[in-house]
């Protein structure tokens, strides 16, 4: 997984598979999701992160398998 915030387009983009993305789909009116030719997510953009959440701080947490 690879989270990327772009402070210039204030765009928060997490990728969870690096795969095609076939289509992009409208969750509302700033959030989008990107998935593959089998309907699976595999990214998710948030427009207007800033204004959501506090881009600032990214807490990673792993559960182990």
């Amino acid at each position: 997984m690879k989270v990327s915030y772009f402070e210039d387009t204030d765009t928060l983009y997490i990728e969870f598979r690096k795969t095609d993305i076939a289509e992009s789909r409208d969750l509302d009116e700033n959030t989008i999701l990107g998935v593959d030719k089998n309907g699976n997510v595999c990214a998710i953009t948030f427009e207007h992160a800033s204004q959501h959440t506090d881009v600032r701080h990214l807490i990673v947490e792993g559960i182990a398998a």
